[in-house]
């Protein structure tokens, strides 16, 4: 996704529109954004020079978004397993401007096809929040649809890591991007265990960098000896902090965390990663090979980059012969380090890199191959979902011969159907054969669970269409006949019914994906009756019936039969009106089925 993602906004003039639009926003429209229309896309610019957000309780004590939000961002921590927690002045800061901004996307849904949100610096941040509320709304709206796509320039952080995790989840990470300059402090800030003394500096370092967006003439050179001390200082905080980041391996519940995609751009070029802790450690490498004043300076030269960015996409890059790469994908690493400056040839004339040696030491360079491999090993998940879906078209030759099997006992001259066929009639060679399959199904869809349990696989897995109607699929052509071994087994008389005591936990994981998918049910009345039962537990509930059936004939005590009563009819609706509906299949109302039989005893004893 980030190699698409980079080389579609190398390619066409999104980058260079978006940050044009930030810089007329920093000088002429503070605390505020711009809205312009350029053909069928809308832009939506905020300025950089918000209102400070605060840095101390909001870093040490970020906002719970459900707590605060009132419901805007819902379908984020609808599903979340933690606390999403944002920056709580980011947040107050979004909100203080969203009346004014659910007017503006109103009038621009449905006239446009696309939305750009961007933002420099605190306005990224703003964009991010503005990005991700409007990606919210459209989910509930069957139409318009209109794409959305959020570009920032040196923006902070916004939250932590379940944030990241609810994201990737709505698959709205491709609609991130985050530029980032190699060594501009402002997207690191929020990294640094920021203490007390801290947080004077760090207001006064904001309101430089808004100065300095408003007039761009002011240069670093400008800064008073006071805010260059206090520059260095929090330059090796968010360092050392940083790097401790980096090399851990599981993050704080409080931690921010980054999502999207970015976009590291230096004169060199740009790279794009969109694994989190390849993007954590990438951001250390680049700023371990800088210094105070690059900091703040590259803040503010997003404009330079930009321009850059495009050319580069065009310039061959190539290799002296003894430096050939042994294989593709060292040529790739290769190719990107030089993107990134973190090896380097040749002198080159950076006032970042005259700081120090311009032979930049073997150890970043390793560090940063590391961290391009990280990246590549970061997408594991899907690859394993990939290889996933090659294991599903194996099995299908199982479910084939089940669903066949279906049609066999629908047609057979006993009309039993079946449920009923494959229960009274297992140890015959056919069903032995059925079973076996039904066996080989149940392990690989087992496997299926446990690996997204224990976060193999992707975090959309679950919402992947295909996999949402494989599972479903999968669950009303099998579950009848788990429900028939296990009453023919007898194992409702040692454990309890079915549905309560019996039930495999993969079907109430299929139960919850169908349910999610979004899509609502058909309103329409189907004309004929369904190839499988809609309710993969029916039978379970025609056997519940047959045994309140048989305690009512026998049950003296008035109360008791009442409740059975009640409880029988109430079935006796419910299966009418699947009936009514046409959502069973017909081997229901075969002539020697369970439930036919049911039925004629439960008139008999009404009559």
């Amino acid at each position: 996704m980030s190699e698409m993602l980079a080389t579609f906004l190398a390619s066409t003039p999104l980058l260079e529109e978006a940050w044009r639009l930030c810089s007329i926003a920093d000088t002429t429209f503070p605390g505020a954004y711009l809205v312009q229309q350029i053909g069928s896309v809308a832009y939506v610019a905020f300025s950089g020079r918000q209102a400070d957000p605060g840095s101390d309780q909001s870093r040490e004590n970020p906002a719970r978004l459900d707590a605060e939000d009132g419901g805007l961002f819902a379908p984020l921590y609808r599903e979340a397993e933690k606390p999403i927690r944002v920056h709580s002045g980011m947040l107050r800061l979004f909100l203080s401007m969203y009346q004014s901004l659910q007017i503006q996307f109103a009038s621009l849904i449905g006239k446009v096809k696309s939305v750009v949100i961007t933002g420099h610096s605190i306005g990224g941040t703003t964009a991010s929040l503005s990005a991700l509320w409007l990606l919210c709304y459209l989910q509930s709206m069957s139409s318009p649809i209109t794409s959305v796509l959020c570009i920032t320039f040196g923006s902070p952080l916004l939250g932590n890591e379940a944030l990241h995790r609810s994201i990737l989840r709505e698959r709205w990470g491709g609609n991130f991007c985050h530029v980032v300059s190699k060594h501009d402090i402002m997207p690191r800030l929020l990294f640094a265990d920021v203490v007390p003394n801290h947080i004077s500096k760090i207001h006064a370092l904001i309101s430089f960098s808004h100065h300095c967006m408003a007039a761009p003439h002011l240069v670093v050179a400008s800064l008073s000896s006071q805010l260059v001390d206090d520059v260095e200082d929090i330059f090796h905080c968010v360092l050392k902090d940083l790097e401790l980041l980096a090399q851990a391996e599981e993050p704080s519940e409080n931690v921010f965390w980054p999502f999207g995609s970015y976009v590291f751009c230096c004169q060199e070029g740009a790279i794009c990663l969109d694994y989190a802790a390849s993007v954590m450690k990438m951001m250390y490498l680049m700023l371990a090979t800088g210094s105070p004043s690059c900091s703040i300076e590259d803040h503010l030269k997003y404009g330079d980059y930009v321009g850059k960015v495009s050319k580069h996409f065009l310039r061959a890059r190539n290799f002296h012969e003894e430096d050939l790469p042994d294989s593709s994908y060292e040529a790739g690493v290769a190719l990107a380090l030089q993107s990134t400056e973190l090896v380097i040839k040749e002198p080159v004339e950076d006032l970042c890199l005259s700081v120090q040696n311009s032979n930049l030491t073997k150890e970043v360079a390793i560090r940063a191959k590391d961290c391009l491999q990280m990246a590549r090993d970061g997408n594991k998940p899907t690859v394993i979902a990939a290889n996933l879906a090659t294991k599903l078209s194996k099995i299908v030759p199982f479910r084939i011969e089940i669903e066949w099997y279906k049609f066999y006992c629908d047609e057979a001259d006993d009309q039993m159907g079946y449920y009923d066929s494959f229960k009274l009639k297992a140890r015959w060679k056919r069903e032995s054969r059925i079973n076996m399959n039904r066996y080989r199904l149940a392990v690989f869809w087992n496997s299926v669970i446990d690996m997204l349990e224990n976060k193999k696989l992707p975090h959309d897995f679950h919402r992947r269409g295909k996999w949402v109607n494989a599972s479903q699929f999968y669950k009303l052509l099998v579950e009848p006949l788990d429900i028939a071994d296990y009453y023919r087994a007898g194992k409702h008389r040692e454990r309890g019914h079915y549905i309560t005591h019996g039930r495999e936990r993969r079907y109430e994981f299929f139960d919850k994906w169908w349910r999610d998918r979004g899509i609502p049910e058909e309103e329409n009345k189907r004309s004929k009756f369904a190839n499988f039962t809609q309710d993969s537990c029916f039978w379970a509930k025609v056997e519940e019936a047959r045994e309140w059936l048989d305690n009512v004939r026998s049950e003296s005590d008035v109360k008791k039969r009442d409740l059975l009563w009640r409880k029988i009819d109430l079935f006796e609706q419910y299966a009418r009106k699947l009936i009514e509906n046409k959502e069973i299949s017909e081997d229901v109302l075969a002539k020697n089925s369970s439930f036919s039989r049911w039925m004629e005893d439960w008139k008999e004893l009404k009559s």
